[in-house]
């Protein structure tokens, strides 16, 4: 699982680095600015990067475009949108952290960072993260198997076959070898309905009188 760390402080780059390596997560990615860091999402989301970004630690005050804009611009790109996003932060008065979670954020975490709650965090964020991955995998694949059976329900009344047919008539040999009128072999076959009537060739056959010359 890869980690992208937002901070513009060398310090807790480190701090935050560390104290995430010892807990088991190797695979880091830092980033000093929020152009930077959207930067590397960018490269990630046309298929550049190396790998894919599975959670994003976001310092708020950073230089340039602050933390909060730049989880507004993440959440609102379609390919980053299931990225969790932890807020690291000094800020912590509600307005502050409403702020955050209404730019997209879902969790925070306040500085000074402790070492049991960064990872007690990070932990639950990269489980919701498996678990949207592993239920967009079912739905993709659930939608596939539906729209297969559909088609496989669309195919299965369509007649993809030579049909034997009388020339005099047209009468068709079912696979029994029997000869069935062609109107019900359609029928048994597809699901086309008829509605009978004479057409006008056959009118002068059968109703003479009425088209007399």
């Amino acid at each position: 699982m890869v980690i992208l760390i937002v901070d513009d402080s060398r310090d807790e780059q480190d701090l935050l680095s560390t104290r995430l390596r010892a807990a088991g997560y190797e695979s880091l990615i830092v980033a000093d600015t929020a152009e930077a860091a959207l930067g590397i999402l960018s490269q990630v989301e046309v298929g550049q990067g190396t790998g894919e970004v599975d959670l994003i630690l976001m310092d708020i005050m950073l230089p340039g475009l602050d933390g909060l804009e730049a989880c507004r611009r993440i959440t609102k790109t379609e390919r980053l949108q299931d990225i969790p996003i932890i807020v690291v932060t000094a800020k912590t008065e509600e307005k502050d952290l409403l702020a955050a979670f209404a730019s997209g954020a879902m969790d925070y975490i306040r500085k000074p960072v402790n070492s049991v709650e960064l990872v007690a965090r990070v932990s639950s964020a990269l489980t919701l993260r498996e678990e949207r991955i592993t239920r967009k995998a079912r739905e993709q694949e659930l939608l596939m198997r539906t729209q297969e059976l559909e088609q496989a329900l669309r195919e299965v009344k369509v007649l993809r076959k030579l049909i034997p047919i009388c020339a005099n008539c047209k009468r068709v040999r079912t696979d029994a070898g029997d000869w069935q009128q062609l109107e019900e072999y359609i029928q048994d076959h597809s699901e086309v309905e008829f509605s009978h009537g004479v057409c006008q060739a056959c009118m002068k056959q059968v109703y003479p009188d009425v088209f007399k010359d």
